[in-house]
C-alpha cells in the first residue's frame, strides 16, 4: 500500500497580489533549446564524471507550476545545508547534491529579464529510503532533515547542499520547491514546483547503498503524472562533482 499519496493534479495556482500580472515561475538550467541527446554512459557517483541526459532550457522562460503535494512543512529553517537534522545533529546518508537555483523576473519583452532579489526558496524532499521529515504518517515529527530555505541574493541565486533523492510507491524521483516573495504577507508571489532526474543517472545513483537496500522504484517519469504536467523542461542536467552532482536552475517569473 502507498504511504505517500500526492495530489495529482497539474497545478498549483500561485497567490499573485502586489506583484501585479505574476503568473507562473519555472525552472530552467543552463541556456539552449529543449531536451536534446540521449543519457551519458553511467558510471558511479564517485567517479565525479557522470553526466545526466543532455537536457537544457533557455533563461528567462516560463514553465507551469505543479502540486506541492502533502509534505510542505513551513519550518523557517534558514540554512544552505539541508542534510541533517538540527535536534540530533545527525546528517542524511546519500550521494551529495548541489543544487543552484538562479532567479529572474520577466518582462513583456522577453530580454527585459532582471534577477529576483530578496524571495524565500524552500527546498524538501524524501531521504535515501523516501521518508520525508517532521511527517506524523512516518513517525519523524519533530525533525527536520532534507528542509530548508534560503534567501536570493543580488543575482537572484540560491544555493542549497543536499543527497540525491530516493522513491516512495507512487512517485517519480524529485525535489520540491517554493519561491515567496512575502512568505506569511496578504500579499506577493508564492509559487510551488518540483525537479526531476534523468532516468539513467538515477539507475546510477540507485544503485548503491544506501538506496540499493530499498530496490528498484515502481514509477518512472514516464508513469508519474505530476512529472507529466509539466514535462521536460522539469528534469535537472547534473554534471558529476566531488563525489557526488551539482546542477543549475534558472527560475523564470514573468511581470
Amino acid at each position: 500500500m502507498a504511504l505517500f499519496d500526492e495530489d495529482g493534479r497539474s497545478g498549483r495556482r500561485e497567490a499573485i497580489q502586489s506583484l501585479g500580472s505574476l503568473i507562473a515561475v519555472g525552472f530552467l538550467s543552463d541556456c539552449g533549446g529543449g531536451e536534446t541527446g540521449s543519457p551519458a554512459a553511467a558510471s558511479p557517483a564517485t567517479s565525479g564524471s557522470t553526466n545526466s541526459a543532455a537536457t537544457t532550457n533557455a533563461q528567462c522562460v516560463v514553465t507551469p507550476a505543479v502540486t506541492e503535494g502533502p509534505y510542505f512543512v513551513d519550518e523557517r529553517l534558514n540554512r544552505s545545508d539541508i542534510r541533517s537534522d538540527p535536534s540530533s545533529g545527525v546528517v542524511k546518508a546519500g550521494v551529495p547534491l548541489d543544487l543552484t537555483l538562479v532567479l529572474s523576473q520577466i518582462g513583456a519583452a522577453r530580454s527585459a529579464c532582471t534577477p529576483l532579489v530578496g524571495a524565500l526558496v524552500d527546498m524538501w524532499h524524501c531521504d535515501a529510503l523516501g521518508a520525508y521529515s517532521d511527517i506524523s504518517q512516518q513517525a519523524t515529527v519533530g525533525q527536520e532533515f532534507l528542509r530548508g530555505y534560503q534567501t536570493s541574493d543580488a543575482g537572484g541565486r540560491v544555493r542549497f547542499t543536499t543527497i540525491f533523492p530516493g522513491w516512495y510507491p507512487g512517485r517519480a524521483v524529485h525535489i520540491h520547491f517554493k519561491v515567496r516573495t512575502n512568505p506569511g504577507g496578504a500579499s506577493g508571489l508564492e509559487f510551488t514546483s518540483q525537479m526531476f532526474f534523468d532516468e539513467a543517472l538515477t539507475d546510477v545513483v540507485h544503485a548503491q547503498a544506501p538506496y540499493s537496500s530499498k530496490g528498484r522504484r515502481n514509477t518512472t517519469l514516464a508513469t508519474d503524472g505530476i512529472y507529466q504536467s509539466g514535462g521536460t523542461g522539469l528534469i535537472v542536467p547534473l554534471s558529476g562533482a566531488g563525489g557526488g552532482y551539482a546542477g543549475t536552475f534558472f527560475v523564470g517569473v514573468r511581470v
